[in-house]
């Protein structure tokens, strides 16, 4: 019987798979043609999908249309930082205007204070704000920054919570979590981060204790994308025990900001980190990322 339904699965999934292949053949056509090009054929990990990633030519609003001329609903939104939608005219018009005047002065510049402003005035932490190219980048110098103002080298953080693809990031970030999961780590920073076990606070209070913690990093809507949600409180008693500890407590809102709420998760659990993370949505979806903290 088993054997039966385990065939009859493997059936309609080739059927389905065969559909799409056919269905989707430009966007075939260009991932054969970037195999060439690209290490697995694509340019960021999102988009490594079987039997192979889709091609876009175009989007607006909600909606994009492929190579071949599908129109898609898009729940990503840019992963996820699309937050005005795709093409917003008010967006675009700003970005065209700016183009005409100069992209890389070199120099400091009006926008960058205005920029900065309103990063303050909608987040909670951030008392100062320094930007960054990238949400990788700011994880990175969250941690650098927490070590800097303890004076210690560990970082703790959650296993299954996604920080970016710097060195110091990748541990823990998926099973199994006391092994890194991509090759050319130096140990050295492999040992720099402790990874606590999945909402497990006797763990982090137990291990901050010992006094050699510099920081705890962690989603503040729980690992991988909230797909693991924090049990109600968590945020609270962790902070608590941060404090407790002189621990830098660090959110990585480079999902949740500004989408949770405008001051992103830390406004919406009222609990206010001591760094924040955040990635290209302060930038509309170009490249781009800030960290927040205290003044």
């Amino acid at each position: 019987m088993l054997r039966r339904v385990g065939r009859a699965m493997a059936q309609i999934t080739k059927t389905i798979e065969q559909e799409f292949i056919e269905e989707f053949d430009g966007s075939r056509q260009r991932a054969m043609q970037a195999l060439e090009i690209y290490p697995s054929g694509i340019t960021h990990d999102v988009r490594y999908v079987k039997p192979f990633p889709l091609y876009v030519a175009r989007a607006q609003d909600q909606k994009k249309w492929d190579v071949d001329g599908h129109e898609i609903i898009d729940y990503s939104m840019g992963h996820g930082s699309l937050i005005a939608g795709h093409n917003n005219p008010e967006i675009v018009e700003a970005v065209q205007a700016q183009l005409q005047k100069g992209t890389h002065y070199g120099a400091c510049h009006d926008l960058e204070l205005e920029w900065g402003d309103w990063v303050q005035r909608l987040v909670p932490s951030a008392g100062r704000v320094k930007f960054t190219s990238s949400g990788t980048e700011s994880t990175l110098l969250a941690m650098r920054v927490a070590r800097a103002f303890t004076g210690r080298e560990k970082i703790l953080k959650f296993a299954g919570h996604f920080h970016g693809w710097n060195d110091y990031a990748v541990p823990g970030e998926k099973p199994p979590f006391d092994k890194s999961s991509s090759p050319g780590i130096p140990q050295d920073t492999f040992d720099s981060m402790v990874v606590a076990p999945v909402n497990d606070l006797d763990f982090v209070a137990e291990r901050l204790a010992k006094g050699d913690i510099a920081g705890v990093i962690l989603e503040p809507s729980g690992a991988s994308y909230a797909s693991i949600p924090l049990p109600d409180g968590f945020l609270q008693r962790l902070r608590e025990i941060t404090q407790a500890n002189d621990t830098v407590l660090i959110f990585d809102e480079v999902i949740t900001g500004f989408r949770w709420a405008p001051g992103g998760a830390q406004e919406r659990s009222s609990v206010t980190p001591d760094i924040t993370t955040m990635a290209k949505i302060v930038a509309g979806g170009l490249p781009g990322g800030a960290v927040g903290g205290r003044g």
